[in-house]
């Protein structure tokens, strides 16, 4: 095994190797830390890429201590592929699993998005289990307050709410609907924002009393520019800032599409931007681009570092 790939630093748009030399299958994904270890979901697109997608594989899951050594824990949710009406057919589409956990069922809960190949179902799918690394069963789908679902992210706050933000209407809005006591079920309580600004990708977290929502354009496969907003209450109104990356390839976001943005325990104001840079030929191949976040006088900045540790914040 290459001991670059599996490696003691991270290192952006490089082939990232688990601890079985294996690559990688996490993309579109988002990061839970629990019990002193970091849990890594994403898609499994280990499969051949036909029309720019690849067959429902299932979500795969990774753990880890360090963030840049991370263990196979195997598909916590399998395709599946003796039902044809299935929402997790191989031939249907599931993109961007979060995990969170809930203190009070000591459940971890997933959200997804769930649509048919020609993404006209447009809905939030759920899952369940009783370990982050599964087995997690399916519960079902649906459109939040009949809404429609693609892109989306979930926030656990410090109060123990959690929320679901998910691009609709046609991509052209991104709403934010507060879950159920069990996080298994949107209440009727949510706001619509960025009307018609036709924003996706979304990746919320929380700074200082402040929230902070970073997007990406809608362009397909193709990278943009990010785009950042802030916050006093998660449900809006929301102060578009502008793009939290600075330097050269800013505008692309680095030729990549943010997914998530990490919190790293133990380390105040220290953040992970998570994002994907996408092989539409070949996604499996897809790299991971994660970089350093920090927010200076209220702003956040993103630079492209090519190897960095979480050294990194030691400030």
């Amino acid at each position: 095994m290459d001991n670059k790939l599996v490696a003691k630093h991270i290192i952006p748009g490089e082939v990232w190797l688990d601890t079985d030399g294996t690559l990688i299958q996490a993309h579109g994904g988002g990061v839970l830390f629990h019990e002193g270890l970091y849990y890594w979901y994403g898609e499994n697109k280990n499969g051949i890429s036909r029309n720019a997608r690849v067959d429902v594989i299932g979500v795969s899951c990774y753990s880890s201590s360090d963030l840049h050594t991370w263990k196979n824990e195997g598909i916590v949710l399998p395709a599946v592929t003796n039902d044809l009406e299935h929402d997790l057919n191989p031939r249907m589409v599931l993109e961007r699993p979060k995990v969170i956990y809930n203190d009070t069922t000591r459940k971890f809960v997933m959200w997804m998005h769930i649509d048919s190949a020609d993404y006209s179902y447009a809905r939030a799918g759920v899952a369940i289990s009783d370990s982050p690394v599964g087995p997690f069963e399916y519960i079902g789908s649906f459109r939040p307050n009949e809404q429609m679902s693609r892109d989306m992210t979930l926030f656990k706050d410090t109060d123990g709410k959690a929320y679901h933000i998910f691009s609709s209407e046609g991509n052209s809005t991104l709403c934010i609907t507060l879950l159920s006591d069990d996080y298994l079920s949107p209440t009727t309580q949510y706001t619509r924002n960025f009307i018609n600004n036709y924003r996706e990708a979304p990746a919320l977290f929380k700074h200082e009393g402040k929230y902070y929502i970073i997007t990406s354009g809608c362009t397909g496969w193709s990278p943009n520019e990010a785009e950042y907003a802030v916050a006093e209450n998660i449900m809006g109104p929301w102060k578009v800032i502008g793009n939290p990356c600075f330097g050269t390839d800013a505008e692309t976001t680095f030729h990549s599409q943010g997914t998530y943005v990490l919190p790293i325990k133990g380390k105040s104001g220290a953040y992970i931007f998570m994002a994907d840079r996408w092989k539409r030929e070949d996604l499996k191949d897809s790299r991971y681009i994660w970089l350093p976040l920090q927010i200076k006088n209220n702003t956040i900045e993103i630079k492209w570092l090519n190897q960095w540790d979480l050294s990194y914040f030691n400030y």
